[in-house]
């Protein structure tokens, strides 16, 4: 049907939808970009595939079949790096799907999620999708997790809370000391996902490392990602590592089918090249610490950040400060009322991306909470 017989189709108004999905605004992708401007609005690894990994994709040619629906090679490379049983290891299409499946299985009408805010903005359109309720509690100054005031808020209700470490959008982290903290206060029939997509580009030694501490908390879900660090953001493939029991109820709730044979075949092909890829990550944490210093040289007030990005708490200024960026041919990611997430780009993009960072603290009103200077 051509654009303009849109209009002709029969309208549906009529048909009952479940208010809370009507109401609810449905997840935005960042940005494209304008072919001289750079897309930093999506946390994407700037590097393309390696050629391995091209080539692992082009030689996927049996489309015409259904994938294995269990993902059983990618798996079984999982568990035998990290030491534990095949069961004890699920695929799915990306974290967001595993975040999907493991909400749905534990959460529904009446009950309560739990999680930090402002973090993942898919968070809340997953918990409403299950039927559950949000609970958020706000970041601290830093723009990290309260975590004290999380458990405060755990009641009855609560069947899963999120944890994110380094949370998205600020890029703060959990520590080790904390997250144990924290788990002696919840209670062990409370599902905790360990959301941690960013893993890799932590180089915070006291920071938590879910693979290092789920075997202490049969209630955590670990859950990781290729769409980041490995640069498969396109295939869609993430996994969750924890006890079998938790898995297999994930799996129930998964749609089948979803992790197609070409993901599998890339991020195996991935593990082959870890090596190669996590060098990638290093020259993007450089630049990433690098940018920092200049942000804060400018006169920035920012929170640290362990991810690839950084977060500008550009506040009721958002919506101009993401013009500014625009206009210097930087695509960001704002959210409007509360601040900006920048990825980590191309080395081409840093010069850009510091330009109009400068116009921009430069401009802010006196006193502003994002800038240092007077």
């Amino acid at each position: 049907m051509a654009p303009e017989d849109a209009s002709r189709l029969p309208n549906a108004s009529h048909v009952r939808l479940r208010p809370e999905i009507v109401a609810t605004p449905p997840y935005r992708q960042g940005k494209p970009a304008a072919p001289d401007a750079f897309k930093l609005s999506s946390n994407e690894n700037p590097f393309p595939p390696l050629p391995g990994v091209i080539e692992a994709i082009v030689t996927a040619t049996d489309v015409n079949r259904y994938p294995d629906a269990a993902a059983t090679e990618l798996r079984q490379r999982l568990a035998a790096e990290h030491g534990v049983d095949e069961n004890e290891i699920h695929v799915g299409a990306g974290s967001v799907a595993l975040l999907s499946q493991f909400i749905q299985a534990a959460a529904g009408p009446g009950d309560e999620v739990l999680y930090s805010w402002r973090s993942f903005e898919a968070y809340p359109g997953l918990v409403t999708v299950s039927g559950a309720t949000s609970v958020q509690i706000p970041n601290d100054s830093a723009g990290a997790h309260d975590l004290d005031a999380m458990a405060a808020a755990i009641t009855d209700r609560t069947r899963v809370v999120i944890v994110c470490t380094p949370n998205n959008p600020t890029g703060a982290i959990v520590t080790a000391d904390a997250f144990a903290a924290f788990m002696q206060q919840v209670p062990p029939q409370v599902l905790v996902l360990l959301d941690e997509a960013y893993a890799e580009f932590v180089r915070d030694e006291n920071a938590v490392n879910g693979l290092d501490v789920i075997e202490r908390y049969p209630n955590v879900v670990v859950l990781r990602t290729f769409s980041k660090a490995y640069g498969l953001a396109g295939l869609r493939v993430g996994w969750a590592l924890g006890s079998e029991q938790l898995l297999d109820a994930a799996r129930a709730s998964a749609i089948p089918l979803s992790v197609t044979g070409t993901a599998q075949a890339a991020a195996i092909a991935s593990l082959q090249r870890a090596d190669e890829l996590l060098e990638r990550v290093d020259t993007l944490v450089e630049r990433r610490d690098h940018i920092v210093a200049q942000l804060r040289g400018q006169g920035w007030e920012i929170p640290e950040t362990q991810a690839n990005f950084v977060w500008l708490p550009t506040g009721d200024e958002t919506d101009a400060a993401a013009a500014t960026f625009t206009e210097h041919g930087i695509v960001s990611r704002p959210f409007a009322g509360d601040g900006i997430r920048i990825s980590i780009g191309e080395p081409e993009s840093v010069d850009k991306l510091l330009a109009a960072a400068e116009v921009i603290v430069n401009s802010l009103p006196s006193g502003h909470g994002a800038r240092t200077i007077g």
